[in-house]
């Protein structure tokens, strides 16, 4: 009986990988003059292990801290350092990624606010669960259009693609959708008078191997930083 369950045991097929999906998230805001420090998001209860963590940080270059989290997590910065046309050098945005995060009830994310605590700053948290890779990623900053296309990301298998949008102008009432199966989920595109930072959050998932982009349709025109990550399992 011993040797004919240890035979069995050998011959199981091993456990299915769980599938990457959004998970909990949440965007953060402060209007110009308004802010206060540090910027900290509302709580999020996020998976206590097995997802992948984005956070961006958009608004002036002096405010472009890395993030903290109520978690400790360790957040490396991916890609570059985006400078915004047409202000001087004065506002930036970054992007931060935790692989295999810790997690769980109340999840937060503070940004130190340290050069301009009352300056506006925009901060999208997002979670991608069941996510220990991120496969691809592009960042890139199209001309003023009607439509502002992505860089392109290559995934070997199924995956979450996250898409973010950072418009670029005074504009203080914007409309902005995805294509290409992309689904809204955060967005702050209607600003107060005394402006704030515009920025949109959308998410794709994707059942196999292939190459991928975004592209926003928006009006009025503008231009705008896009950011564009593929989460796979493995």
């Amino acid at each position: 009986m011993a040797g004919a369950s240890a035979s069995q045991a050998a011959d199981a097929p091993p456990t299915a990988q769980a599938t990457p999906a959004l998970g909990a998230h949440t965007l953060l805001t402060h209007s110009e003059g308004m802010g206060k420090a540090p910027a900290v998001t509302a709580p999020i209860d996020t998976q206590t292990t097995g997802s992948s963590l984005i956070v961006l940080n958009g608004g002036y270059a002096g405010n472009a801290d890395k993030p903290v989290d109520s978690y400790d997590n360790r957040w490396k910065r991916v890609g570059d350092t985006v400078v915004y046309n047409g202000y001087g050098g004065a506002f930036t945005v970054s992007a931060y990624v935790v692989l295999a995060a810790k997690g769980g009830a109340g999840h937060t994310v503070s940004i130190a606010k340290r050069a301009n605590p009352a300056g506006e700053i925009s901060v999208p948290f997002i979670e991608v669960m069941h996510a220990g890779v991120l496969q691809d990623m592009a960042q890139n900053y199209p001309a003023p259009g009607l439509v502002l296309t992505s860089g392109n990301v290559t995934t070997t298998g199924p995956a979450t693609l996250v898409a973010v949008w950072w418009g670029d102008a005074g504009v203080k009432r914007m409309t902005t959708r995805p294509d290409h199966e992309f689904t809204l989920v955060d967005s702050y595109l209607t600003l107060p008078d005394n402006s704030g930072v515009q920025v949109a959050v959308a998410y794709r998932q994707v059942a196999a191997a292939g190459t991928y982009n975004v592209s926003w349709i928006g009006s009025p025109i503008q231009g705008a930083i896009l950011w564009l990550f593929a989460f796979q399992s493995k």
